[in-house]
């Protein structure tokens, strides 16, 4: 898919087509996830700190992210890959790898480069936005292939010809060939990939070691004998957050540790696994990064147990100096759990224990105060509805920069920007002119967030 998360927001907001826009972390740390094309005009490029994407595009669109909007896109992609062939293996939400051969549709260049015109149209028919397309014999001359097609083409390379398409390239073309080992090739006196098919595959093992340099030497003849691999099994399941501002308050970091261990959880559940090895992941203020980890008896998917193991984990971490990010993960995965008895006993005496304090406080008080709601929705990246705080203060409900919402008199729109108390709100839909906007208080009871409108009209979609 081309530029797939600006694509698709510039196909849901009339008013941002054709113009440069930005999707990702809109914080002091965040960075871009994708670029339009016309935001890469200026030099902004995904994983690029978000101030320095200001900088160059001060007057582009900056949106949050809508992963699950994204995601029902990307499935109806997939969908269409998987009518091609039962070999289908994704890379990402907006990238995969497809067998023609398994699904018997491509004997020939003529016949691929049928099979992919079809599915480009087909793509941008189903979801109104375009992808290109790589065509070759190998998921390495593919990948080229793809990348030199974009945007919203086809590249078709014969087999045959790879080495000759590969020769002039940059060394960092090649898979595994990172800024690191591209800097020790070069060193070496090795820039493009020719030099690395005529260093020899003895040379290339003594840079790099045995595995590295000998699959090195093969691709840069043009060898790929990786298979598509339709399932993917799944090796691990974690969760991190980055800080705005560092942490130092150790409370503070354990309680993040505890909330981000309670997340993993509900992700390894949700995927229908237990794990047995508990990960903490922590990145302090001079950008090191600590991995601790700690492998129980049998695989678990308790909260209690993941949430007391990533605690301990931390006791053992220096965060003296502050803390910028956290992440908590469960590897080791099964599709079965093996009960912590001792575990679950304690989970038991401490849900006794904090009820009977509970029942305390409530007695003494008269009144309990309700849960975190407003924390959860924070986190998950929508606009945060009124909740009743402790106290029963209002807590002032904030609004994510390229959400949806629904205004009861206005209809359907989108959040322009918010501050000072008030919320600026673009009203259009994918299928009409660019609209109207109109600026709301906060906390103004018509309008409430909303599920994404589908991009082609009269599309059914859950939720939409």
């Amino acid at each position: 898919m081309d530029a797939f998360f600006a694509a698709a927001e510039q196909a849901a907001k009339p008013s941002l087509r054709g113009k440069p826009v930005v999707v990702g972390g809109l914080g002091p740390r965040g960075v871009v996830a994708t670029a339009s094309y016309e935001a890469r005009r200026f030099g902004v490029h995904s994983a690029m700190p978000m101030g320095q994407a200001r900088r160059l595009a001060p007057n582009a669109a900056y949106l949050v992210p809508r992963f699950a909007f994204y995601r029902s896109i990307s499935e109806q992609v997939m969908e269409l890959l998987g009518r091609l062939s039962p070999l289908v293996e994704p890379l990402s939400l907006d990238e995969a790898f497809v067998d023609l051969e398994a699904g018997g549709l491509a004997d020939d260049g003529a016949s691929a480069r049928g099979v992919g015109e079809r599915l480009r149209a087909d793509i941008l028919a189903t979801t109104g936005l375009t992808g290109s397309v790589g065509l070759a014999g190998s998921k390495m001359i593919a990948k080229i292939a793809s990348e030199e097609a974009k945007p919203d083409g086809l590249v078709l390379i014969e087999p045959g010809t790879e080495r000759e398409l590969l020769g002039p390239r940059s060394v960092r073309i090649l898979p595994g060939v990172g800024p690191a080992t591209g800097e020790h090739l070069r060193r070496a006196g090795m820039t493009t990939v020719s030099d690395l098919a005529e260093a020899g595959e003895d040379e290339l093992v003594r840079l790099l070691g045995r595995a590295h340099g000998a699959s090195l030497h093969r691709m840069a003849q043009g060898y790929d004998d990786r298979p598509v691999v339709a399932e993917r099994d799944a090796k691990s399941v974690s969760v991190e957050d980055t800080f705005d501002v560092d942490l130092h308050d150790r409370v503070r970091i354990r309680t993040e540790v505890e909330r981000l261990a309670e997340r993993c959880v509900a992700r390894l559940r949700a995927s229908g696994h237990s794990g047995r090895t508990i990960v903490l992941k922590v990145r302090r203020y001079d950008f090191s990064t600590l991995t601790r980890s700690e492998t129980l008896r049998g695989p678990t998917d308790d909260p209690v147990v993941v949430r007391e193991a990533a605690g301990r984990l931390l006791e053992a971490v220096d965060t003296t100096g502050g803390v910028r990010l956290l992440g908590v993960g469960v590897s080791g995965l099964a599709d079965y759990t093996q009960e912590d008895l001792f575990a679950q006993a304690e989970a038991e005496a401490e849900g006794e224990r904090v009820g009977a304090s509970v029942a305390s406080s409530a007695s003494a008080s008269g009144a309990v105060a309700g849960g975190s709601g407003s924390t959860s929705a924070a986190a998950a990246g929508g606009a945060v509805p009124d909740e009743s705080a402790a106290g029963g203060a209002a807590v002032e409900r904030r609004w994510a920069p390229g959400h949806d919402v629904r205004h009861a008199v206005h209809g359907a729109g989108w959040v322009q920007g918010s501050g000072v108390g008030r919320v600026t709100v673009r009203f259009e839909e994918p299928w009409s002119a660019p609209g109207r906007v109109r600026t709301f208080s906060v906390d103004d009871p018509e309008l409430e967030p909303s599920e994404p409108l589908p991009l082609v009209r009269g599309e059914c979609r859950a939720g939409a």
